[in-house]
């Protein structure tokens, strides 16, 4: 494979290659379901991903949290399998089965022996188009979501990005914490979860993943069946759900500014601002910009806070982007009574970048991670499985490793600074979380 494959919606059949000779194929059925798979030399396991391109930005107001709520409903059982069921057709294999709901997509997962993939398939099909919904089993999952809610809300860190996120995109949808609140989670009802399923799990918008030991063959014939068996018609004529425009939304700030006092021994402290969307062509130089920063134990901030100040046992940068919308931000937790410090040195670090731009060397060691970091995740089903599963619903195109190499390698001093440069100029916010005074950050806000 040399460059970036596209995987265009119109056609049915596509094959290629991939770095380490692994075969990636993709089908769609003529209902719309999307198949794809990589076939990894070597390997004795794969991973298998349902997902569907929705997520709780998708949510109206009348169902927040609903998409949670649902991955959480179908784990409880079918007319053919039961809560238990489900649990012991993995367990007495050795697999490993959980779901995930993002702010774009929810997905539906089982880590198995290459022998055991037929029986994954099943039981993840059986779970996405039979799920009972009970109304027993919805008012039982309701007190299990309160308290994975409330689990979180006993994590600063936690506590301290779904305030940082809701600053940053104010009322865009992104904003909004994934799981929902409470008072969302207390009032959804069950004819609002069903309306929920019944509009968003359908054939157009089915995407399979399945990645290491897998013929793509035989699993397209073993999903076919066990769709039809599911009573879903194969055949009648449907195109894949388009994906989201990738152009950037208006993103207006929430607030620069949001406490939340705990009274606890850190003080959990972010700030940053709007970052680039996912399919933009600086995403490598984002990469590289936020290894130099934060990325490491050898990153400007690691070495500035903790290192030879030792304002900060946990210093870091990040960036999440969306199909139309993203974030780029700084962490630290530290003593209350040196946020203020730790938040200007933070702040001076990241506009440095854009005024004092970043050394040859300083790209060539965070390539380099970057670059090792990259091939070891890939040793990794799972990995390989939600690769597949994000080039499809978000991207577009299929990165592959030698691909990702290259654009790495591409990246020049001049490309991080910019880059830098760009976001530095964007509204600044900071969300903080312990016992902090907002006082502390008006030299910054």
């Amino acid at each position: 494979m040399n460059g970036a494959v596209n995987l265009p919606l119109d056609e049915s059949e596509l094959s290629f290659t991939a770095s380490g000779n692994s075969l990636v194929r993709r089908s769609i059925l003529p209902s719309g379901v999307r198949i794809l798979t990589e076939s990894v030399p070597g390997s004795r396991s794969a991973t298998v991903g349902y997902w569907v391109a929705v997520g709780s930005r998708d949510e109206l107001p009348a169902n927040y949290g609903s998409t949670h709520f649902l991955e959480h409903l179908l784990f409880k059982g079918t007319a053919t399998r039961t809560a238990l069921d489900i649990a012991v057709s993995f367990d007495s294999v050795g697999g490993e089965h959980n779901a995930m709901t993002a702010k774009e997509y929810t997905c539906y997962y089982a880590k198995v022996q290459d022998r055991d993939v037929p029986m994954a398939v099943d039981v993840l099909t059986d779970m996405l188009t039979s799920s009972l919904l009970d109304p027993d089993e919805f008012e039982t999952e309701r007190g299990v979501i309160l308290e994975e809610l409330a689990m979180a809300d006993d994590d600063p860190a936690d506590v301290a990005g779904e305030r940082f996120f809701e600053a940053v995109l104010g009322d865009h949808p992104l904003g909004r914490p994934i799981g929902g609140s409470p008072d969302t989670i207390l009032s959804a009802t069950r004819d609002a979860v069903i309306a929920h399923y019944r509009l968003n799990y359908r054939p157009q918008d089915l995407v399979i993943t399945v990645a290491g030991a897998i013929d793509h063959d035989a699993l397209v014939r073993r999903v076919t069946a066990a769709l039809e068996g599911a009573g879903w018609d194969l055949e009648r004529p449907g195109t894949p759900v388009d994906r989201r425009s990738g152009s950037g939304a208006e993103i207006v700030r929430g607030s620069a500014l949001r406490t939340v006092s705990r009274p606890i021994e850190q003080a959990n402290i972010m700030l940053g601002v709007p970052g680039i969307v996912a399919t933009d062509d600086r995403r490598s130089h984002l990469s590289v910009l936020n290894s130099i920063l934060g990325g490491g134990m050898s990153s400007r901030l690691f070495q500035e806070v903790r290192e030879r100040r030792g304002l900060a046992y946990s210093v870091y940068s990040f960036g999440s982007s969306y199909s139309d919308a993203g974030l780029f931000g700084l962490y630290a937790g530290c003593s209350p009574a040196k946020s203020a410090q730790v938040a200007e040195l933070m702040h001076a670090e990241f506009h440095r970048l854009a005024n004092g731009g970043v050394s040859d060397d300083e790209v060539r060691r965070a390539v380099g991670q970057l670059s090792g970091a990259s091939a070891l995740a890939l040793e990794d089903s799972d990995t390989r499985m939600s690769r597949l599963g994000k080039s499809e619903i978000t991207m577009g195109e299929f990165v592959d490793l030698d691909e990702t190499l290259r654009r790495l390698a591409r990246v020049t001093p001049d490309h991080v600074r910019s880059l830098a440069a760009d976001l530095v100029a964007r509204p600044l916010s900071i969300a903080a979380v312990g016992t902090v005074d907002e006082s502390a950050f008006a030299s910054i806000v």
